[in-house]
């Protein structure tokens, strides 16, 4: 590839305006969208004042792409970057003119994304992260694929590799896992359905909460309550009613698990380099992704009974960043057992998977169990007023969901602790496993609630820079002990 000189200010492509335009018209558009859909109502039903006629709504409507657009082109004339031997350079603002310097060293990371809007256009956005802020510092929205790449690599140029695991060397590349559709089928099918679920009912019901009045006046709402009115129903409907419920949501929950995770991971790869992992994947917003081994503070491995059937595993990353819902594209699927143990140790060189696991006292499941009968009481009385005397009912699915709620959780929640790692397992349905690296802790608290106290319990949580996790209802004896030996092994580290 040949080197681009950036030494000199300069904008991003032209096509950038259109870049701009689109993303601050998404963003308006999204924030107002509930005002125009009841705008439009009101039009429907000619409530609306009478200044407030289509054609006016029209005019105002154009008015505001105008003003979009041409926002949209100031900020991409005050908009220039260039770099020296050490440091990034960026002036923006319109205004307020700013002036941003980023030095090498202190680069985060650097991801290459393309969103819907610059596929069609054939532009890519270069995203620049430091561990400063709230959110990436720098995003230049419309570079060449080249010429992303040329910058991404000159950022990267004069850092040790010590440092950050990217050098000057040439580096070499192989394809390492590529997910085929089969494989992300079958990933769509074995996921935890009940957070599609949450996600569906609490869209459905937000959208309720807004439209409930316009709803009530189209007849909708009395209508459904007329065909599903419970109360005057036989027992016999009233369990097809459920049934009914239920299945459907089993449907919508997996429907919608399916689609996410096509769009998110279509054509998903992983890419090993000598020193780093880069990740590629995306349909409507493709992610170019860079794993770099000193940087990663924790590694999540999730499967299931389902998933281990088909032989899947997901490997999630947590680095020290800024953007935390970039966060959440740092995950891999449909991977097999041989591959997730082969990334493990490509990051964390020295670590084993050892069978001698710790697990918690008996405390625990008391404290599950209690819990667990907190929040039937609460579905309960909830059922009550939406089925009435029927409501006991529910409790056919609530008893054995505590019941293998409380078994499956205590029997997959486990620790372990070696001279350089930290293994935590928990899950209820997923089996969950998280691993750091001792050296990478950042802080170690032991907490007792009052109850705990009582019975001399305590639990243990561990930060690093980008995750928690925790060590739950251990004696106060191995707290303390288990407290004094990672401390001890954070301040004896020689190492960066």
């Amino acid at each position: 590839m040949e080197s681009i000189d950036f030494s000199q200010p300069a904008r991003q492509s032209s096509k950038g305006i259109l870049v701009i335009f689109a993303l601050n018209t998404f963003k308006f558009i999204r924030r107002y969208f509930v005002l125009f859909l009841a705008l439009g109502l009101s039009l429907s039903k000619s409530e609306s004042p009478s200044f407030l006629s289509t054609t006016s709504l029209i005019l105002i409507a154009l008015g505001v792409f105008v003003l979009i657009f041409v926002l949209a082109i100031l900020k991409y004339l005050n908009f220039k970057f260039h770099l020296d031997n050490d440091q990034f350079y960026l002036s923006s603002g319109i205004i307020n003119k700013d002036m941003t310097i980023i030095p090498k060293s202190k680069i985060q990371n650097i991801h290459i994304k393309q969103n819907f809007i610059q596929q069609i256009i054939n532009v890519v956005s270069l995203t620049i992260e430091t561990a400063g802020d709230d959110k990436a510092e720098i995003e230049i929205n419309a570079l060449s694929h080249s010429v992303a790449l040329n910058l991404k690599k000159q950022l990267f140029i004069s850092r040790p590799i010590s440092d950050n695991g990217l050098g000057d060397e040439p580096v070499q590349s192989a394809l390492f896992f590529k997910a085929s559709m089969k494989r992300l089928l079958l990933e769509g099918i074995s996921e935890n359905h009940i957070k599609s679920f949450l996600i569906i009912v609490s869209f459905v019901f937000g959208l309720y909460n807004e439209f409930e009045n316009y709803l009530q006046d189209l007849g909708i709402s009395d209508h459904f309550q007329t065909s599903v009115n419970i109360e005057s129903g036989s027992f016999l409907n009233v369990l097809l009613a459920n049934v009914f419920i239920v299945v459907f949501a089993i449907l919508g929950s997996m429907l919608f698990s399916v689609i996410n995770t096509f769009i998110s991971n279509f054509n998903l790869e992983v890419i090993e380099n000598d020193n780093t992992i880069e990740i590629n994947k995306g349909l409507f917003n493709k992610l170019s992704l860079i794993l770099v081994p000193v940087k990663i503070q924790n590694i999540i491995i999730k499967t299931n009974r389902l998933k281990q059937y088909f032989g899947l595993h997901t490997l999630s990353i947590k680095q020290a960043m800024v953007n935390k819902k970039q966060q959440k594209n740092f995950k891999i699927v449909a991977l097999e057992k041989h591959q997730v143990m082969h990334l493990v140790q490509k990051v964390f060189t020295r670590y084993a998977d050892v069978d001698s696991y710790e697990k918690p006292e008996f405390y625990y499941i008391r404290l599950l169990t209690f819990r667990s009968i907190l929040v039937g009481a609460f579905v309960n009385v909830l059922a009550f007023f939406i089925f009435g005397n029927y409501f006991w009912l529910i409790n056919i699915i609530i008893i054995p969901w505590i019941v293998l709620f409380v078994h499956f959780t205590y029997k997959k929640a486990s620790y372990q602790i070696t001279d350089e790692y930290l293994t935590v397992n928990t899950g209820f349905i997923d089996r969950v496993r998280n691993i750091s690296e001792l050296k990478k802790i950042q802080s170690v608290q032991i907490k007792q609630s009052i109850f705990q106290k009582r019975n001399e319990i305590a639990s243990i949580h561990i930060a690093t820079a980008s995750d928690k996790v925790k060590i739950l209802c251990v004696t106060d004896q191995n707290a303390k002990a288990i407290l004094d030996y990672l401390l001890f092994k954070v301040e004896s580290q020689d190492r960066d």
